[in-house]
């Protein structure tokens, strides 16, 4: 299968568990699952490549200017992450089903979680590392959503914040390293990043680089300082726990060590930083986990210290360190994702994780017990399961590694490491299961039905097979850690085997059992010190520094964010006028190259008209009307202006625009007083005319220097003149532009359009449904209105030129490639012919014609923008780019086909559903204010007569 399968399939997966969420529990479920197994399956058939040796890569060029394009690489090393994040994944779907109460929204949660997988599956098979960044902010936003998922509990909402926050902050650093290393190598892409290890590490930004993405591996990984986090975490429901612990989310960081470390390790900074965070963190989450009595985060620490291992051991810039860490993944995995399953079937049963409540649940729940024990003495390193091979591996690694000029420091730690995880994980069995059987439980354990214990059970097997057989996972295992490394032949010789001899890792090894149980005998005594003894608290630390943060934002942000636009615009133009001015002073300006031209009378009418209707804007813009008939000259001055310099497009769009903003300008203008109290002081007024002479003479002057100048570098414009009919196969440079060589632009601001026009319908529901409903039916017009509901000349006259209109909009967009027109153009036209008949016959009549609702017009729109831009990736061409060809039908002449021209399709609907739908949610408010008009056109109010003399009616305002 494709990898863009593989990785798309999560996304659009997602879609499907909330449309089955009302066929029930066990469909919900099943269509997630079913997704899962297909990615799985799909990541199966590249099995036989992954194992030759063979690099799987699929390539699209997206933005190949920017270096960004949607490359995917399939190796040893993607392989294994995302066979962890799949099969696990379809473990975690299958237990979750049964986990969830009624009460919990089934397809909102697999829908969050079908989004993460993807993420995540997105991050493993990258091969630019643009679009990694991507996937990993998207990993940061849906564990958000699986975190916060009870959004009931102020823990979740708060450990989800937490959760985002660092590893959001960590994410932005990150950026900033990757960048540096596109920039350093000139490619974007990681495999070719991959094979410049001497160039990136002789670089003096190399350091920088280091720093920054280690911040992003530090903070997703929970490694410290950042591994507080972790257990807050924890607050998410216990599927969520599970597949973030064991295969997803806290091993990206992992992940992108590993992918990094050909290019990144072996050198003083890599191994004094990883190697340190690693072992600090590794022995900091063992001590903590052991004095915790909630299960699940007990589980969180010894998560934390495990990665910390892991992180060490990538630390050390060995191939054998590599190898030992690729290993512990597999079976930290394969234990940490059954452990937490069986915490949450004891929350399920027990209605409790508080091990102080718990004890002798080995005889009340037998099967939990059995498989709680063997993964927990798994991760005890306990010989013949798999946590105790590659924690031996960890041991012999820690022996030859020196830190700080001192061969004894990092045995010394790793030992004690291991000796507090050995406690936790004999606490966790001896305190749960062991000891009598209680009467005081808050529910009476008992087994769960198979759906709860058959996931964790498959891990078990796994954690018992490799650790009697770890010859079975060694090929494995070598593969990936060839891929870590860059080179198969690089990869160690040593065996995986139970029995090394009397090596200096065993006695170790001994050393931490014993002493685990030794420092379980003294649990008690040992918790009162440690509950006795003063210690930083991480949480409290990261709040205050949250909280000071934003006090000091704050300080500087609300004196100049007080809600005056005034003070914005003020603040925003003296910037610009002062960065302008510096530029300026210090810059050089050359010779003037060419003549000024001579002005003739038209274009000095026109400037003098201009001019004052601008001046007379300022003087009387305390008059709403008057201010906006004044800018609709201005609008129309500049059109005109337009077709002066012989730009017909940009006159047709400015002329429609203006007609358009002018009708919704006075639908607006119905509902607010006819002037503009005066609220701003003389002093701030002077400031204000001050600031807007100086940035008019700035404009003024930047804009004579310029026109009196060639430029230094060739113009943009020669290249869309030279090549609008040769590559965009239209003679129309304008519309070309904006449907091929700026399509992407066109397409944003098309979508932007449409939410505009959204949330002005949204804002009117608001007012229609909440308390200014009551104001607007109770609002008497100002004035007296005209008899004539809907006059009968204007509605003869709309109806006739209605499809005069419709004709002129059709001809405006077929002549668009070619000639002036094209979408957005015909799109305002035809709005304004609908319009009119909103005006002439009222909102009743043209409502109670409308077939298609506008925001499915908007929507149609952006669909088949959206659509035709997607097309061009089955040809292998960059998203939005056009193609054309000409054909000849008999008897008609020669003539051209473009696929610009669907694109443009998109541009007019959503063009046409926007303003018509900004324009009906005010004539809607106008109607509510109003007495409502008739479905009848052409008649006369009947209440005319009756009224009182001299007193008008209150008719539709369209």
């Amino acid at each position: 299968m494709s990898l863009f399968f593989i990785v798309a399939l999560p996304f659009f997966g997602a879609l499907l568990p909330g449309l089955m969420n009302a066929a029930g529990r066990s469909a919900t479920a099943g269509i997630t699952f079913t997704v899962s197994l297909a990615a799985f399956i799909g990541l199966l058939t590249n099995l036989p490549t992954v194992l030759a040796g063979d690099v799987v890569m699929a390539r699209v060029d997206w933005m190949p200017v920017l270096g960004l394009n949607f490359t995917l690489m399939l190796d040893g090393l993607g392989f294994f992450f995302a066979l962890l994040i799949l099969g696990i994944g379809l473990l975690i779907i299958a237990y979750g089903r049964h986990y969830l109460s009624r009460e919990d929204n089934m397809g909102q949660f697999f829908t969050y979680l079908l989004l993460f997988q993807g993420a995540m599956v997105g991050i493993v098979l990258s091969d630019n590392i643009l679009l990694l960044l991507i996937f990993w902010e998207l990993t940061s936003l849906s564990s958000f959503l699986l975190i916060g998922y009870w959004k009931h509990l102020p823990e979740g909402r708060q450990g989800a914040r937490m959760a985002l926050t660092v590893t959001g902050m960590g994410g932005l650093a990150m950026i900033g390293g990757m960048l540096i290393l596109g920039q350093i190598v000139g490619s974007y892409d990681l495999s070719v990043i991959l094979q410049n290890r001497d160039l990136i590490q002789a670089d003096p930004l190399y350091v920088p680089a280091l720093i920054l993405i280690l911040l992003g591996c530090f903070t997703k990984s929970a490694q410290f300082p950042f591994h507080f986090w972790l257990p807050h975490a924890m607050a998410a429901p216990t599927p969520v726990s599970a597949y973030l612990h064991s295969a997803t989310m806290v091993k990206a960081g992992i992940f992108l060590m590993a992918r990094m470390w050909p290019v990144l390790s072996g050198t003083t900074e890599w191994v004094v930083i990883v190697t340190t965070a690693g072992l600090i963190t590794m022995v900091i989450g063992a001590v903590i986990a052991l004095y915790k009595h909630d299960l699940k985060a007990l589980l969180a620490f010894s998560t934390v210290s495990h990665l910390g291992l892991i992180t060490m051991l990538l630390g050390t810039g060995t191939a054998f360190g590599a190898m030992a860490a690729m290993f512990h993944i597999l079976n930290h995995a394969t234990f940490k994702a059954a452990l937490f399953m069986s915490a949450g079937i004891i929350d399920h049963e027990a209605h409790t994780r508080d091990i102080r409540r718990l004890g002798g649940l080995r005889k009340l729940m037998p099967i939990t017990f059995v498989i709680a024990t063997i993964a927990a003495l798994s991760m005890a390193g306990i010989p013949f399961l798999n946590g105790f091979l590659s924690k031996e591996m960890m041991l012999e690694e820690a022996t030859h590694t020196t830190l700080f000029g001192i061969p004894w420091l990092v045995p010394a730690l790793a030992t004690f490491g291991s000796l507090f995880s050995a406690a936790y994980c004999f606490r966790l069995i001896g305190h749960v299961f062991f000891g009598p059987v209680r009467g005081d439980y808050p529910a009476k354990p008992h087994d769960p039905p198979a759906g709860l214990w058959l996931p964790p059970s498959i891990l078990v097997v796994l954690v018992v097979v490799i650790g009697v057989a770890p010859f079975l996972a060694e090929p494995f295992v070598k593969l990936v850690t060839a891929s870590v490394l860059g080179d198969v032949a690089d990869v160690p010789k040593a065996y995986f085997k139970i029995w090394h001899g009397l090596v200096p890792a065993l006695f170790m090894s001994v050393a931490a059992v014993i002493g685990g149980l030794v420092l379980l005998a003294v649990f008690n005594p040992a918790l009162r010190l440690w509950d006795a003894a003063p210690r930083p608290d991480a949480k409290v630390i990261f709040e205050a520094i949250v909280e000071s943060v934003a006090k000091a934002a704050q300080a500087v942000i609300l004196p100049l964010h007080n809600g005056a636009f005034s003070r914005y615009a003020a603040i925003g133009a003296v910037a610009i006028i002062a960065a302008g001015y510096h530029a300026w002073s210090t810059g050089t300006v050359g010779p003037a190259t060419r003549e000024m031209q001579a002005a003739g009378p038209v274009a000095i009418a026109g400037w003098a008209m201009l001019a004052a209707a601008t001046v007379g804007l300022v003087f009387m813009h305390r008059n709403r009307l008057l201010s906006l008939i004044l800018i609709g000259i201005v609008g129309l001055m500049v059109s005109i202006g337009f077709v002066f310099f012989s730009a017909p497009d940009l006159a047709m769009t400015q002329f429609t625009v203006e007609v358009v903003t002018i009708i919704l300008l006075l639908l607006a203008l119905n509902f607010l007083p006819k002037t503009t109290p005066v609220e701003s002081t003389v002093l701030r007024r002077v400031r204000d005319t001050a600031v807007a002479i100086a940035g008019g003479l700035a404009t003024f002057g930047l804009a004579y220097h310029y026109l009196l100048r060639d430029a230094v570098t060739t113009p943009i414009s020669e290249f869309h003149l030279a090549n609008s009919y040769k590559g965009g196969g239209g003679t129309n440079v304008v519309n070309v532009i904006l449907v091929d060589f700026r399509g992407f632009d066109t397409y944003g601001e098309i979508i932007v359009l449409g939410i505009a026009a959204l949330l002005i319908y949204a804002l009117t529901e608001t007012l229609l449904s909440g308390p200014v409903r009551a104001r607007l039916l109770n609002r008497l017009p100002d004035q007296p209105r005209a008899g004539d509901m809907h006059p009968m000349m204007m509605v003869v006259l709309t109806r006739v030129i209605m499809p005069v209109v419709l004709m002129v909009g059709f001809y405006i967009f077929l002549r668009g490639h070619n000639e002036p027109g094209g979408g957005f153009i015909a799109g305002l036209i035809v709005s304004i012919g609908v319009v009119m008949q909103y005006m002439a016959s009222g909102f009743s009549w043209a409502s109670a014609r409308l077939k298609y609702p506008y925001h499915g017009v908007i929507g149609a729109g952006v669909l088949v923008a959206g659509l035709t831009g997607i097309g061009s990736w089955f040809v292998g061409k960059p998203f939005l780019t056009s193609d054309f060809t000409y054909v000849r039908i008999p008897p008609f002449e020669k003539f051209e086909l473009a696929t610009a021209a669907l694109f443009d399709v998109g541009v007019f609907l959503a063009v046409v559903g926007a303003v018509m739908l900004s324009l009906e949610s005010f004539s809607r408010l106008a109607r509510r204010a109003h007495t409502p008009d008739t479905d009848h056109p052409m008649d006369i109010d009947p209440s005319r007569d009756l009224a009182p003399e001299g007193a008008g009616s209150a008719k539709e305002g369209v």
